[in-house]
């Protein structure tokens, strides 16, 4: 199996940096912080596809 390309994780974490909320840990539990992420990459996801 092949890992992924570091260039494909950095630019996926540097999508993420754009969402506000996520710049900064804020939330109490983990779970919070990981529904933010799914949230953030859906929008981002829906964006290219329109």
């Amino acid at each position: 199996m092949l890992a992924a390309a570091p260039w494909i994780m950095e630019r996926a974490l540097g999508w993420l940096n754009h969402s506000r909320r996520l710049s900064k840990c804020y939330e109490r539990l983990t779970r919070t912080d990981a529904a933010w992420i799914y949230i953030a990459m859906t929008r981002i996801m829906l964006q290219r596809i329109a």
